[in-house]
């Protein structure tokens, strides 16, 4: 048969075609990936979009991208790769809980519900409780979305033209006659999202009429404080306006944000800002960011996702003595602070404390909220709009008592976050927002619960004694044996206040539980009837006091190679400590454990160290150390024998402790 040579180097070429192709696509993923893992998303969505030419796993590809978006903050640009990587059957656990946000983000309210209840539904035992909340709060936030919507006020909002540019515009701030506020329109690229890196930058104000909403060519705000190759923003001035508190960091080198930390710098001679010093309150393995003065310069409050919080980014405030000295900072709890993010606190002059927040129920993705404080009660309200939006809207301050400014990237604007000028018009139509005129609604809140034998299947128990405890006064609420069923309450709770239930019954172990009310107040708005009762309902499980039973300290964690107790292990070991002193007959053997992954020798030794320096700790909490053993097994006992993966082996690398005597 003879052979067509042309024909034949056609399908040769066209083979090597496609190899060639297949090729650069995976080159191009790869690349794309190892942008990811460093934080660089902007080049990660470079590469990303080259791959999709080629034949790559649609449902990692998709995921890989809508996450560059959501992490580079364009939540609404991530949600058709979302939708295209669960349509692939993604394995991603989190992709429904991002693609609801995503969602939310382009006001499509019911399909965000949607994807939360199907996130809600199949999440794994092992997700966070503080994401798993999150997940739940928003679902009846969407499900009350008409009822938030109605929320709105008679207020004029103008992007300030051009003070704003296609790059992002935020955080004003009045200082004097000046407007100073943070952009990116710095000579280096920040990777993250392919925007210039941020900087101050000032305008006068007489530069910004109302009426136009123009401004006049911004500046930076000060030469000594510019720094090229790092991100700046979020400044806040004392009262007298000499001293400027800022964020600092993300220069790109840490994934994550972990380097922005508080700057502080001070107004010298010759009109120049000093150059700035790294507040000692600042905590270098977290993101501290959007400080804020109180009116009367005592009190800093900023946003930080440091270790102990209620969820990702929360608020938290220090106090300044008259030396300048810092306190050390305090969160500013569970009414203010949600399993979501709190961020821009701002002080107005009517000593109300405004910030914006994704975990309040809201419009968008962050809305602005007012948080006022009385009687002991703090109440958040939603600002309604047209303040909020679907998209981010946040950084709001005043500078007359009807008119001010925020920053917002909702459609419509000049770039990605603009800054808008707002002022408050007359008086609403009072039958547009009834509820705000209609007198306040209230609501009793009560607790009950169960108590029961920790123990397959859970059996109820009665005759345990339960007392309900005021944290503030140590004086007990109300005190019952529990009945048949095991049940008790319900005794009436105050808002506000944080409560301790403890539980006791002959042949087990006494066990407390802590019980607050901060963050669980019911919003005015969700209330419908003048009156609205509403129960709590606890479950507490008690261990069966048993001669050489073992327990298992969860998250007791140590670093590789060392027996320090590290801040995580302490809270922790502080439940023991509790558990001890709740129990004062009790005696028990505190072990250490290792993996197979050492010499028997080395880690009996690591072992025994670990447990006695769990030891030590605990005496230095004041038990009595006659009642504690420390014992090292190493790898003796080890639960998963032949461990491969990173998890088994950290099962094996477990803390314990047995009862020795009752």
């Amino acid at each position: 048969m003879k052979i067509n040579t042309s024909s034949a180097l056609l399908v040769v070429l066209s083979l090597a075609l496609v190899v060639s192709g297949c090729n650069s696509a995976m080159q191009a993923y790869k690349k794309g990936v190892r942008h990811f893992d460093a934080g660089e998303y902007n080049l990660a969505l470079n590469q990303f979009q080259k791959a999709a030419k080629g034949d790559i796993d649609p449902a990692r590809l998709n995921y890989y991208q809508a996450e560059s978006y959501r992490l580079s903050n364009r939540f609404g640009e991530a949600a058709p790769f979302y939708q295209k990587a669960i349509e692939a059957n993604t394995k991603e656990v989190d992709a429904h809980f991002n693609y609801a946000y995503a969602l939310k983000s382009q006001g499509n309210y019911p399909a965000a519900l949607e994807q939360l209840q199907t996130y809600v539904a199949n999440a794994p035992k092992t997700t966070p409780k503080q994401v798993l909340d999150k997940a739940k709060r928003e679902i009846e936030t969407l499900k009350a979305i008409d009822i938030i919507a109605r929320n709105k006020a008679l207020i004029n909002l103008k992007n300030m033209g051009n003070l704003n540019s296609p790059g992002t515009e935020f955080a004003p701030v009045i200082r004097g006659e000046e407007l100073i506020f943070t952009a990116s329109r710095k000579d280096q690229v920040y990777k993250n999202n392919g925007l210039p890196m941020l900087g101050l930058y000032k305008t006068k104000l007489n530069q910004t009429p109302d009426e136009t909403g123009n401004a006049g060519t911004p500046e930076p705000f000060s030469t000594n404080v510019f720094q090229g190759d790092v991100n700046e923003g979020t400044p806040a001035f004392s009262k007298d306006g000499k001293t400027m508190v800022f964020a600092r960091g993300n220069n790109g080198k840490r994934k994550g944000g972990l380097d922005v930390d508080l700057y502080i710098s001070r107004l010298g001679e010759g009109n120049a800002w000093s150059q700035p010093q790294r507040l000692p309150i600042s905590d270098s393995t977290a993101w501290d960011g959007s400080p804020a003065f109180s009116g009367d310069g005592k009190t800093l409050y900023f946003a930080s996702n440091r270790a102990g919080g209620a969820g990702g980014i929360d608020l938290y405030r220090t106090s300044i003595d008259a030396s300048g000295r810092f306190s050390r900072p305090v969160n500013m709890g569970r009414d203010i602070n949600t399993p979501g993010d709190e961020m821009f606190p701002y002080v107005g002059p009517n000593a109300k404390l405004y910030f914006a927040s994704d975990g309040h129920p809201g419009l968008g993705k962050l809305d602005v909220f007012v948080a006022t404080r009385s009687g002991g009660v703090t109440r958040v309200e939603n600002m309604g709009q047209p303040i909020n939006s679907p998209a981010d809207d946040f950084g709001l301050i005043y500078t007359k008592p009807t008119e001010g400014y925020m920053a917002s990237n909702r459609s419509g604007g000049k770039g990605d976050d603009d800054i808008y000028f707002f002022n408050e018009g007359p008086a609403p139509d009072t039958t547009t927002i009834a509820q705000k005129t209609d007198a306040p609604k209230t609501v009793r809140y009560f607790l009950a619960g169960t108590v029961s034998a920790n123990e397959t299947p859970v059996a109820p128990l009665d005759s345990a004694r339960v007392r309900i405890l005021d944290d503030a006064t140590g004086q007990p609420i109300a005190e019952v044996v529990t009945g048949q069923p095991g049940t008790f309450g319900k005794y009436p709770l105050q808002e506000g206040k944080d409560y301790t239930i403890l539980a006791e019954r002959k042949g087990y172990l006494t066990r407390r539980e802590q019980f607050t009310m901060q963050g669980k107040s019911i919003p005015q708005m969700f209330l419908t009837k003048p009156q609205t009762d509403t129960t709590f309902n606890v479950a507490i499980l008690l261990d069966k006091a048993t001669l050489n039973k073992t327990f298992v300290l969860e998250n007791i964690y140590y670093d590789l190679n060392k027996y320090n107790i590290r801040p995580d292990a302490a809270e922790e070991l502080d439940k023991l400590v509790t558990i001890l002193k709740d129990n004062p007959t009790l005696k028990i053997e505190l072990s250490s454990h290792t993996d197979a992954r050492d010499t028997d020798s080395y880690n009996q030794r690591l072992s025994q160290n670990r447990a006695k320096s769990a030891v030590e700790y605990i005496v230095s909490k004041g038990i009595d150390a006659s009642r504690l053993t420390a014992k090292g097994y190493g790898e003796t006992q080890l639960i998963v024998k032949n461990a491969k993966t990173e998890e088994e082996h950290q099962r094996n690398r477990r803390t314990e402790f047995k009862i020795l005597e009752l």
